[in-house]
């Protein structure tokens, strides 16, 4: 396998050329007045003009967008560019990499399995991936001298699911640990399995069930699904949820066929243009398709589109189920996203939510740090190279936002336009 052409990353910044490209998402649901909705017509053209004029003023080059309320879309639209050197418009069928925005599909992968009967919330992982049966927990020391004490219980299901195992991120680890899971290097597995043996060789950053700690969690979830299933995740995934859902172009590699679709993913320059980037891992070539990674990482793999991804929010705001298919139980998606970390002491870790629940953060009653407008109960998460949807079952709307830029969220992209979205609400 070898990167592709299509991600390298450029020396040359390129201008941003004006173009705008927008039609009608093939969701299958009907648009509705935003009165009808209950949005004030003058505050939902402010999310269009709020968009668009963040890709007139050349703060990123394309997004797509999707508002929808009682299944019905209330707003949506394209703008600015996917590909600034081939100057192709940025559409609502542009397929983007959402990166962590994968965690909560994993989820219901999981959730799943455990409606099935063949998976408990509290069961050890290591029942599942032997490896992790005796993690150790760094607490001293130097990278190499690490000073490391035995986990006091087993990481269990549960922990994954609220990102409390005490297995972070390599890119976010503090060091010296960092320095520790640098050398292993995880992410150049050549499997699942050997991306297990990896982290079975790393200290946690602390004590299970002790803290929220960002990490990959998800990932290890999705080693679980492939053992018990005997399954790729990707293969799960395509049975039990896009297949059910019509999520077309959702899945861990792009065709051939599809890769004029894909957006590219670009910086700013300072200078009024944009430089590709290549955010986290570089896109390879695998028989002819294209990939994220080795794997199938269930932490931020999948490839999608604004259609797909909100016909999966909306099957979540259904309560697991969309147009007479169900993929979840009600009591499942209300588990998956209610809050389960309010026993958690804070930390000073950015990443860290007012509220989790199950792969996806949840705002809570009276959180100051919710950081825009919003509802108590109100769910979704966000992806690496900008990419954010929410589910608010309180005001019966879902709205998406893709963008394909680093840095990540640059300049509160997902705050204002949540603000614009909710600020349009009239009843």
């Amino acid at each position: 396998m070898r990167p592709i052409a299509l991600v390298a990353l450029a020396a040359t910044p390129v201008r941003l050329v004006a173009a705008e490209a927008s039609g009608p998402v093939a969701l299958g649901w009907p648009s509705q007045r935003p009165a009808a909705l209950g949005f004030s017509p003058t505050g939902l053209d402010r999310v269009e003009k709020f968009v668009r004029g963040e890709i007139a003023a050349k703060h990123y080059a394309g997004a797509v967008w999707l508002v929808a309320r009682d299944g019905k879309i209330a707003a949506h639209g394209a703008s600015g560019l996917r590909d600034v050197e081939g100057k192709l418009p940025m559409t609502e069928d542009t397929i983007f990499r959402i990166f962590s925005m994968t965690k909560p599909v994993t989820v219901v992968a999981v959730m799943t399995l455990i409606e099935e009967g063949r998976l408990n919330l509290d069961d050890p992982v290591s029942r599942y991936l032997p490896a992790l049966a005796k993690p150790l927990v760094f607490v001293g020391g130097t990278a190499d001298a690490p000073q490391l004490v035995a986990a006091e219980r087993p990481i269990t299901i549960r922990h994954l699911l609220t990102h409390t195992s005490g297995y972070p991120y390599d890119i976010f680890a503090p060091q010296p640990l960092k320095t520790l899971w640098d050398r292993v290097g995880i992410w150049e597995s050549a499997s699942v399995d050997e991306f297990v043996a990896k982290v079975a060789k790393l200290p946690l950053l602390h004590q299970p069930g002790k803290r929220w700690t960002y990490g990959i969690n998800i990932d290890l979830l999705a080693a679980v699904v492939s053992k018990i299933t005997g399954q790729p995740l990707g293969e799960v995934m395509r049975t039990r949820i896009f297949e059910p859902l019509r999520m077309k172009d959702t899945a861990f590699r792009v065709p051939a066929a599809a890769w004029p679709r894909l957006a590219k993913a670009y910086r700013r320059t300072g200078d009024g243009g944009f430089a590709l980037e290549n955010p986290v891992r570089p896109l390879v070539n695998e028989g002819g398709a294209v990939r994220s990674g080795t794997f199938d990482e269930g932490g931020g793999g999948l490839f999608s589109t604004v259609s797909d991804y909100a016909r999966f929010a909306q099957m979540l705001l259904n309560g697991g189920e969309l147009d007479g298919v169900r993929v979840l139980g009600r009591k499942s998606v209300e588990l998956m996203s209610r809050n389960h970390v309010t026993h958690l002491p804070p930390t000073d870790d950015p990443w860290t939510p007012a509220g989790f629940g199950f792969g996806v953060s949840v705002q809570v009653e009276g959180a100051y740090a919710a950081g825009s407008l919003g509802s108590p109960g109100q769910y979704g998460w966000q992806g690496y190279a900008t990419t954010y949807f929410t589910v608010d079952p309180r005001e019966r709307m879902i709205a998406l936002l893709l963008v394909q830029h680093q840095p990540y969220n640059e300049n509160g992209l997902f705050e204002r336009f949540a603000n614009t979205v909710y600020g349009a609400l009239a009843k």
